[in-house]
Order: C-alpha cells, then sequence, then structure tokens
C-alpha cells in the first residue's frame, strides 16, 4: 500500500499507529500532542484573522477585503491539515525508532502569514489617503 494512503488512513483511525514498533515514552507522545494543539490554535487565529479582515474592514474594496480574508482562511485551513499530518509522522517516527520528520511547512506558512501581514498594513494604513 502507498506510503500516503496508508498515512492518510491514520488520520482517521490513530489506533492503528500502535501497530507500529514499540510504544514511546508517554512524554513524548504527549508532547507530540502538546505541538498539535499549538498548530490548531495557530489554525483557529488564522482562520478567526480572515473573518475579522472580511467583517471589520468594510471599507476595503470588496476584492481587496476578500483576498486578504481567503489568504488568511485558507493558510488556516493548510494549518489544520498539516496539524493533523504532522502529528501523525511524528508519532509513527517515534514508535519506529526513526529521526522526527523535517518540514518547510513552518517556513511557508511564516513566508505567508508575513506576506498577508505586509499587504494589510499596505493596504490599511496606505489607505487614509484616499
Amino acid at each position: 500500500m502507498n506510503e500516503f494512503v496508508r498515512g492518510l488512513r491514520l488520520w482517521f483511525a490513530p489506533q492503528r499507529i500502535r501497530e507500529e514498533g514499540d510504544t514511546p515514552d508517554y512524554r513524548f507522545s504527549l508532547a507530540n500532542e502538546r505541538t498539535f494543539l499549538a498548530w490548531i490554535r495557530t489554525a483557529l487565529a488564522l482562520i478567526g484573522g480572515g473573518f475579522a479582515v472580511d467583517q471589520f474592514l468594510p471599507e476595503l474594496s470588496w476584492g481587496i477585503r476578500a483576498g486578504l480574508a481567503l489568504a488568511l482562511l485558507a493558510a488556516g485551513v493548510l494549518c489544520a491539515l498539516r496539524a493533523i499530518n504532522h502529528w501523525v509522522r511524528c508519532e509513527r517516527a517515534m514508535r519506529r525508532g526513526e529521526d522526527l520528520p523535517v518540514s518547510r511547512f513552518p517556513t511557508l506558512l511564516g513566508l505567508a502569514v508575513a506576506v498577508v501581514a505586509v499587504a494589510m498594513v499596505v493596504v490599511v494604513f496606505g489607505w487614509e489617503g484616499r
């Protein structure tokens, strides 16, 4: 079975992770869960920011407001999905005694948030000169 499909199935049946390798020290699994929850909090903040842009900046043109809101909402969705994927990959690696997986996602997410933030500063504070 394809490794991607196997990993995806673990999203919906996490108890099957126990079939792999040895049980790690529970503190590592709990730390992995706390990391997952931090990613979920970040996703919720991004989604909330997307709704806030749409609701609290009505003076912006619809296109700009919708673009900024959608960028934040999309980042939130990707962050939530990545949280699940990261949790599964780390749990499997710990059970197998492998190195923890590395990812470019934190860098990409940080850059995306920075780009949206700069765009918002330019649009919101540059808007006063209308």
